[in-house]
C-alpha cells in the first residue's frame, strides 16, 4: 500500500480542522449552543493548523506539516484537558467554572453568580455516545495530528 503525496495529506489534515471549525461553528449559530472559554482555546490551533496547510502549499512543506501536527496536538490536549474539567476530574479556569458555595456568604455568593460567566467550562451541553465535543475534538485533532505526522515524514 503506498501512502498520498504529502501534498495530499496536507489537503487532508487541513481540511479535516476546517471541518471541525465549520462544525463548531454550526453549533455556534445554528444549534445556538455558545462556546466557553475552553471551547474558544481549542479553536485557535485548528486555525493555525489551516493556516500551515495553507503556507504548505506555499513552501517548506515539511516543515509546515510539524507545525500543524504540533497545533492538532495542541487541540487535542486542550480537548482531553476540558474533558476532564466536565466530568470533575480536576478543576478548570476559575473564569469559567463554578467554585465551592458552601463558605461563601450570601453577599460573597450573590457575587460569584452576577460575575460568573453565561457559559461554563464543566457542564456538557452536548454529548454523543456519553462523549462530549471537547472529548470528540480530542479524538478527531489525536487523528489529524497522525496524518501531519504522514505528512511531515513522507519523503
Amino acid at each position: 500500500m503506498t501512502l498520498p503525496s504529502r501534498r495530499t495529506l496536507i489537503l487532508l489534515a487541513a481540511g479535516g480542522s476546517a471541518a471541525m471549525m465549520l462544525g463548531a461553528l454550526a453549533f455556534q449559530h445554528l444549534g445556538d449552543m455558545a462556546p466557553c472559554k475552553l471551547c474558544i482555546w481549542q479553536r485557535w490551533p485548528h486555525v493555525s493548523a489551516i493556516g500551515f496547510g495553507a503556507l504548505a502549499l506555499a513552501f517548506a512543506p515539511r516543515l509546515m506539516a510539524f507545525g500543524g501536527m504540533l497545533a492538532a496536538l495542541t487541540t487535542s490536549g486542550i480537548g482531553m484537558y476540558h474533558t476532564g474539567v466536565e466530568r470533575g476530574w480536576w478543576e478548570g479556569p476559575t473564569t469559567c467554572t463554578a467554585g465551592d458555595a458552601a463558605s461563601l456568604s450570601t453577599d460573597d455568593l450573590l457575587a460569584q453568580i452576577m460575575a460568573a460567566p453565561l457559559v461554563r467550562c464543566d457542564e456538557v451541553p452536548w454529548e454523543m455516545f456519553t462523549l462530549s465535543m471537547a472529548s470528540w475534538n480530542a479524538i478527531a485533532s489525536l487523528g489529524l495530528a497522525a496524518i501531519w505526522l504522514l505528512a511531515w515524514r513522507r519523503g
